[in-house]
């Protein structure tokens, strides 16, 4: 959660925050606090004096702290002004935090799913001793528990515009589409949308539609294996897949012989491939490449998940790969599998 937190802070105007506690037991030990700054991760030690403590800091925008004393860690919200945490320095689990808004609708969220989290538990200790076809069944019955679990976090969302946990649940929709956190967003109050939070929400948004189906896709240059620039206009009049995909990705490599099989029927009949690696090593991407026999053009800026084209489509796990017709648009999204052959049977036999 903490990492999830770090990687969707905004620059905004930064605020005073003040985190101030009273903890029985703490004496004059030493608290840490870990929390973002301007996209930085940081962890800042306090000197308690007789259980007290103050911690100041300017922060830009509502988000997760690490709390921790000795060996012994929780994770709260907090926001800008002033919050409080007291209790035993033995019973880190039921501190009580104080002043935080956002830590409060958090918690009102939490019990609202209770039930569902006792339910999901209870099916995770049945799963590692059911046989396979059990399995199966379990895996219906968490699927259902995850469903319920995001009605109700959309109906949170509906109750609650003004609150920044809100937007937070909606950030922490990473696999959903356009079409299901445009809604959402809209829903939020404009103070919301305003903040740090709100406006990366904005600028998510903005990437996720640029790679909805139907949608024109914008030109972009990276190099090949040679360290040749190559620009993805230079393939129109084909059906291209850009695949998404990296030599430390275990599911990438299994499904590249079947790329390779579908690239070998179809590409006389107009079909190609151009691969984009998130790969930071150029040994390791282009041995995978030699491993694997992958004859399409290949392309990285071996910058890793910061790939700037990956980037630009809001590519959060690979593999994922797009379709794009000989005109230059988006026609069809993660093919894998028998689905590819089946698409491109449809279009080019």
């Amino acid at each position: 959660m903490l990492l999830l937190l770090c990687s969707i802070t905004l620059s905004s105007k930064a605020q005073d925050t003040e985190i101030s506690g009273q903890i029985r037991g703490l004496s004059d030990g030493i608290v840490k606090i870990s929390y973002n700054r301007n996209g930085v991760f940081k962890t800042d030690s306090v000197k308690a004096i007789k259980d007290q403590f103050t911690w100041k800091a300017k922060l830009d925008m509502p988000q997760l702290i690490g709390f921790q004393i000795n060996q012994n860690s929780i994770s709260f919200l907090v926001e800008p002004g002033h919050t409080k945490v007291t209790g035993v320095k033995d019973s880190m689990g039921e501190l009580k935090i104080s002043g935080s808004k956002i830590q409060q609708d958090a918690l009102q969220f939490a019990a609202s799913v209770t039930d569902l989290m006792d339910q999901a538990n209870a099916l995770s200790l049945r799963f590692q001793k059911a046989s396979t076809e059990e399995r199966i069944v379990l895996r219906e019955k968490q699927d259902k528990l995850n469903e319920e679990r995001k009605r109700r976090a959309n109906q949170f969302i509906a109750d609650n515009p003004k609150s920044f946990y809100s937007a937070y649940l909606i950030a922490s929709r990473n696999s959903d589409s356009y079409d299901e956190i445009k809604p959402l967003y809209d829903l939020l109050d404009e103070s919301v949308k305003r903040n740090g939070m709100g406006k990366n929400l904005a600028k998510k948004l903005e990437i996720l539609e640029k790679s909805l189906i139907g949608k024109q896709i914008a030109d972009f240059v990276q190099t090949d294996t040679a360290g040749k620039p190559v620009k993805f206009s230079s393939f129109r009049g084909k059906y291209v897949l850009i695949d998404f995909w990296a030599s430390w990705c275990a599911p990438c490599r299994a499904e590249n012989p079947n790329v390779l099989k579908n690239y070998n029927e179809f590409k006389d009949k107009g079909f190609t491939v151009v691969g984009i690696s998130l790969d930071d090593k150029a040994l390791n991407w282009k041995k995978a490449i030699h491993d694997d026999k992958m004859p399409w053009t290949q392309l990285s800026d071996l910058k890793g998940w910061k790939n700037e084209v990956s980037t630009s489509f809001g590519i959060q796990a690979v593999p994922s790969n797009f379709l794009i017709d000989p005109n230059g648009k988006i026609i069809a999204k993660d093919l894998r599998g028998p689905m590819l052959e089946s698409k491109l049977k449809q279009l080019l036999n």
